[in-house]
């Protein structure tokens, strides 16, 4: 349950989650309102303790994150500023929440240095892109013409659900083993995504139209992935489980190697 405290949690890796905008955040009246709370109950069914992250104290966050074993950067409707990966707003990116890129790429920098892993969901996985030096499609049906619905606004009339479509994993890549093959279906709910990926960013997963929907980093061995859809929403899918299990997987071990250097 979201928000107890028992002896059992103690014990579990802590997972810091930053709130998706400055302003739900500031509104919420208590933890883990909103869709925020998906991905809280995913990394609690996967044996982990969410950890709400604010993005409107620095100094808290900066004191906080030595005490995470890891970081799920969930999705946004704010977009990276195309700035801050040498681009100008062409009219198509929506106005970026400085609040949330700075928490993210605290976040970032900490996880790096200290090799914590990191699952990077959607507008998480642009930023953390756009962290390693890479670049953003500013608007799908724009920029590429594609006939694939990324989000529910490409639909005529609009659907209640979000859409769905196959992707396809690299042979050999975290995902395709967790998928159990090479192909699945995703949901889908972005006008965003990776153009150009960042440093030692190993595309792994990409869409019919050949949008890039899945990243892993390859830098070293931590346990970094991004994808572009958003399994804390298809609960009871085998690909999302396995992939918030295997990232909780990645933290324990990680803390029981640090824990054999002590």
């Amino acid at each position: 349950m979201l928000g107890s405290m028992t002896h059992a949690s103690l014990n579990r890796p802590r997972i810091g989650i930053p709130w998706r905008t400055s302003e739900e955040g500031l509104a919420s009246q208590r933890p883990w309102e909103g869709k925020n709370r998906h991905y809280a109950l995913a990394v609690e069914k996967a044996g982990g303790e969410p950890v709400e992250l604010a993005l409107n104290d620095p100094g808290s966050l900066a004191a906080l994150l030595p005490a995470l074993d890891g970081f799920v950067l969930p999705g946004s409707p704010a977009d990276v500023d195309p700035i801050e990966y040498g681009r100008r707003n062409s009219g198509l990116s929506a106005p970026p929440d400085a609040a949330r890129d700075r928490t993210d790429r605290s976040i970032l920098e900490h996880a790096f240095a200290f090799k914590k892993p990191v699952l990077a969901i959607c507008f998480g996985c642009q930023i953390l892109n756009v962290y390693l030096g890479g670049t953003l499609i500013q608007d799908l049906r724009t920029e590429t013409g594609t006939q694939i619905a990324h989000r529910r606004k490409d639909q005529t009339p609009e659907p209640e659900e979000d859409p769905v479509h196959r992707v396809q994993f690299q042979a050999g890549s975290r995902l395709a083993e967790l998928a159990g093959g090479l192909e699945t279906a995703i949901n889908s709910s972005h006008h965003q995504s990776i153009d150009q990926p960042g440093r030692q960013l190993r595309v792994t997963g990409r869409a019919p139209d050949g949008i890039i929907e899945g990243v892993e980093w390859v830098g070293d061995s931590n346990w970094v992935v991004g994808v572009q859809w958003h399994p804390e929403r298809m609960v009871g899918d085998p690909l999302a489980e396995r992939l918030f299990s295997d990232f909780l997987e990645a933290i324990r071990s990680s803390r029981a190697v640090q824990a054999s250097n002590l």
